[in-house]
């Protein structure tokens, strides 16, 4: 079997037999290179699993995902215990990393509570800089007032936002507001003509990351993962030399390269939810008590300048 996810062009979704492959990964870690449009990746062993050791690099992120603070069922009874345990993972990385990108789905049912329990957690990271995008599950009830009022402070719109850092360039977006059961993300004309207009201004040799809660790409549109206008949003992207786009919602690993585009979903810190198409629908998954940690874990970039792509290493919390 290769050890890559091709994208299928006459399906949605990804081949099948390359998922279930790279759903083998996920509990050891996996590095990731690219060059010339190609992405290669190698099976790493847990003490080298983190893209803190890659020597000479020019800085380095973490990204944590679907934490889902407030769920208390049979898939993983004890989400804040699995948060700390990522929190320590990253705290252990031999260099600390510039900044954590959360990609959503801080809580389980946006509840003041599970705000403040995710907020109090984190303040024991020794990477005090985090950024945050919603999940759908941040923006219940209210629309997503009470997650932009914690979280979202100084960004555009609906919680869009960029920044720079040491020549790369960084989105944030949102794409799970007024979303129906299974149904595809959607970013808006108001958020992509922001979008449009941020990047008139970065060169086309800028590495530039994208990252939202649910996949630009169409992983599995049955199931909502995917974005309905995320086409338009990789329109606008398609003319930088390096482009990555990282996601969450799917809670397991994904990848597919496309040009010079790579797209990376990340584990939860949560619970594992099944592969494309083999249950009913999606939603919490349980697994053995003793291989929950080996499909829970944390995302670890790292960006050397020269390079063609950021690497990008998921190290399981087992």
């Amino acid at each position: 079997m290769s050890d890559y996810i091709e994208h299928d062009h006459h399906h949605d979704g990804v081949d099948r037999r390359g998922f279930l492959k790279c759903m083998a990964w996920a509990g050891t870690g996996m590095l990731w290179a690219a060059g010339g449009g190609l992405l290669g990746s190698r099976i790493l062993r847990p003490a080298s699993a983190s893209a803190a050791d890659t020597p000479g690099a020019d800085f380095t992120f973490v990204q944590i995902s679907d934490s889902h603070i407030g769920f208390n069922k049979d898939a993983n009874k004890d989400v804040i215990g699995t948060l700390k345990e990522a929190v320590a993972k990253i705290n252990a990385l031999p260099s600390a990393p510039d900044f954590i990108l959360h990609t959503g789905d801080l809580s389980h049912l946006a509840e003041t509570d599970e705000f403040d329990t995710l907020d109090q957690v984190l303040k024991d990271c020794k990477t005090k800089q985090i950024f945050y995008v919603p999940g759908e599950h941040d923006v219940l009830n209210d629309n997503g007032k009470q997650y932009l009022d914690r979280f979202g402070k100084g960004t555009k719109g609906n919680g869009w936002f960029s920044f720079d850092h040491k020549g790369t360039h960084f989105v944030g977006l949102n794409n799970v507001l007024n979303l129906r059961e299974n149904a595809l993300g959607v970013l808006g004309n108001d958020q992509l003509a922001w979008l449009a207009d941020d990047l008139k201004a970065v060169s086309d040799s800028t590495p530039v990351v994208v990252f939202a809660h649910i996949p630009l790409w169409e992983v599995y549109p049955q199931w909502g993962w995917g974005t309905d206008d995320g086409a338009r949003a990789l329109e606008l992207m398609k003319r930088f030399g390096s482009l990555t786009v990282l996601n969450g919602h799917i809670h397991q690993v994904m990848k597919k390269t496309e040009g010079n585009a790579t797209f990376h979903t990340a584990m939860s810190t949560a619970f594992p939810q099944p592969a494309p198409g083999t249950a009913p629908k999606p939603g919490p998954m349980k697994v053995d008590a003793g291989k929950l940690r080996s499909v829970l874990g944390i995302t670890d970039v790292t960006y050397s300048e020269g390079k063609h792509a950021l690497a990008v290493v998921d190290s399981a919390l087992a």
